[in-house]
């Protein structure tokens, strides 16, 4: 059976204390659940953030990591200080970070080996823009993202991978996406992956909606058969919206 995950990303949000105050306030709201919970706070707060929900269910994960073990890359994280401080999940192929860092599928695909390769959990975002979906071509930006980045691996790594599909043009732009839309997506996404790998691996592996999920259209959209969760984005940096979110799924 599949997880059903609901993870917070916090991006580049809340200095310590609010970190702390923040931790707290959701083990306070947040109900008890079946579904993993997990909370990206910046980097400089994850070993903070780690001690601090230490006694609780509650997962913290990294916003991203740099290919390389170790080197002259300043300003990089790489997979061993993560593991160091108990960050054994990352998220990578953000929107934001293939908009505005020019990450593109050849350098993510190294990051996932690299990943991989220290037994790390990854949470791979991919979705396409707004020209992509006007143009009709959405469909096949997003097998084309999953293929270049994810389909050199081997089944058994796909045991470690969580997908998210973030539809760029329905973030900030006023344009929106349903929940049938999202359902259309993920569906396509599982054929993909049966496609090239095998019906069991697609089966098996939880596909989370990055668009703008709020308490008001949580439950809507967790319903879909193919959504597994959500990456949360600004509802995950307010207590009660987070906790109402995850008691959505």
């Amino acid at each position: 059976m599949r997880s059903k995950i609901v993870a917070g990303n916090w991006k580049m949000n809340k200095n310590i204390k609010e970190t702390n105050q923040l931790l707290e306030e959701l083990m306070k709201a947040i109900p008890e659940t079946d579904a993993e919970v997990m909370v990206a706070p910046t980097f400089v707060n994850l070993a903070t953030a780690v001690t601090a929900v230490k006694d609780s269910s509650m997962q913290v994960i990294a916003q991203n990591m740099h290919f390389a073990e170790s080197g002259a890359y300043t300003g990089e994280i790489s997979a061993d200080m993560l593991l160091a401080i108990n960050i054994d999940t990352v998220i990578l192929g953000h929107s934001e970070r293939r908009a505005y860092f020019g990450e593109d599928d050849a350098l993510l695909a190294k990051k996932v080996v690299a990943a991989l390769d220290k037994n790390m959990r990854i949470v791979f975002c991919f979705g396409e823009e707004l020209e992509d979906r006007k143009s009709g071509n959405h469909f096949k930006v997003v097998e084309s993202q999953l293929k270049n980045a994810l389909f050199a691996l081997s089944n058994a790594s796909w045991d470690s991978i969580v997908l998210a599909y973030e539809p760029v043009w329905a973030i900030g732009t006023g344009e929106t996406a349903s929940p049938e839309q999202a359902q259309e997506m993920h569906a396509f996404v599982r054929t993909t992956i049966t496609n090239g790998f095998n019906q069991d691996i697609a089966d098996k592996v939880s596909i989370l909606y990055g668009g703008s999920v709020k308490p008001g259209n949580a439950q809507e959209i967790f319903s879909k058969p193919d959504v597994d969760g959500g990456l949360i984005g600004g509802a995950a940096l307010v207590a009660e919206d987070f906790a109402a979110i995850v008691k959505a799924i």
